[in-house]
């Protein structure tokens, strides 16, 4: 179970005090999640999920926090952070950060249909364009500086040439960054970790409904192209080969230019994000599983994944996101 620090009923009556939520009935510890501890917390009032922050600390939570409120005043569905009688959104709990939000409905679909694609991808342009006007700047913090800065420590655990595909594929975001297409990109609030695992659907398998976006904490200002390569890396590919399959790209890329069409620069640049959004994940994978933090409890997640997929990125065909309509 994903649950580092362990919060008792008390602990949970005592922090309730400080919010106007009703009273205390139930709480559960909630297996997903490899960065913090999360429960299911049921009041007389509501559902919620409580978490506690094992990583981020409360000088670094105001963005995530204050970008999850943003979205949910504008009508899109995530979590809603709660607020305390004495106006603040987050709380201390064990000496550690932590949040009450709302608890959305559903659970997450393994194994995504078309129908789950074109829900996704609408959903995420609406979060898009809704993150316009929010007024605190963040950069993505796993972005090129830090894929720069962290390439080095995992190179000597590759083989000659997955260092050369690596260190090639880095090369090529470096140059893209300078290039006057990429300085042109539409860009603001995004995700940056769109897996399938942190969208729920409520509804049925045949009719689905969005329940909501869930894990925020990756979230920064970057390109919205990236977020979307980011996405359709996990959603509308073959798991055992990385490839795309094309009905279900289809779906997530025509759904999302509905509600906000692709630039020409975004379209020119299309292959070459894709190949940044998994080489993003391939190192980031590559760290956690030769280099794990001390703390860490949970079996790393396996990097051939993302080298498989940024593979097929680099020598595999890629359709073109489609015209606007």
């Amino acid at each position: 179970m994903a649950v580092f620090t362990q919060v008792s009923e008390n602990d949970a009556r005592s922090l309730l005090a400080d919010y106007a939520l009703g009273d205390f009935l139930s709480l559960k510890g909630i297996a997903a999640g490899i960065e913090n501890s999360n429960f299911f917390l049921t009041t007389s009032q509501g559902e919620y999920v409580l978490t506690v922050f094992e990583v981020l600390t409360l000088e670094q939570l105001p963005f995530y926090i204050e970008l999850m409120n943003h979205l949910a005043e504008k009508g899109i569905p995530v979590p809603q952070p709660q607020t305390r009688i004495d106006g603040k959104r987050l709380s201390i709990l064990h000496g550690k950060p932590a949040a009450i939000v709302t608890r959305l409905p559903g659970s997450y679909e393994p194994k995504p249909s078309a129908r789950h694609c074109a829900i996704a991808g609408e959903t995420l342009a609406r979060a898009h364009l809704a993150g316009l006007d929010f007024a605190i700047s963040q950069p993505n913090l796993r972005g090129l500086p830090w894929w720069e800065q962290t390439a080095p420590t995992v190179m000597p655990f590759l083989t000659e040439p997955l260092a050369l595909l690596l260190k090639d594929t880095l090369s090529e975001q470096q140059i893209l960054a300078k290039t006057a297409d990429y300085q042109t990109l539409p860009r603001g609030p995004a995700h940056c970790d769109l897996f399938r695992d942190n969208v729920l659907f409520a509804g049925t398998p045949e009719a689905p409904l969005m329940g909501g976006f869930i894990d925020f904490y990756f979230a920064g200002v970057d390109t919205w192209i990236f977020d979307v390569a980011v996405s359709v890396n996990d959603w509308c590919i073959e798991h055992s080969t990385g490839v795309f399959v094309p009905e279900l790209l289809e779906s997530w890329l025509e759904a999302y230019s509905r509600v906000r069409p692709f630039t020409e620069a975004e379209r020119r640049i299309w292959p070459i994000i894709l190949r940044g959004a998994a080489l993003r994940f391939w190192i980031s994978r590559l760290f956690d599983f030769y280099l794990p933090r001390p703390a860490q409890t949970l079996k790393p997640h396996d990097p051939g994944h993302f080298e498989r997929i940024l593979q097929q990125r680099t020598t595999g065909a890629i359709s073109v996101l489609p015209k606007e309509f």
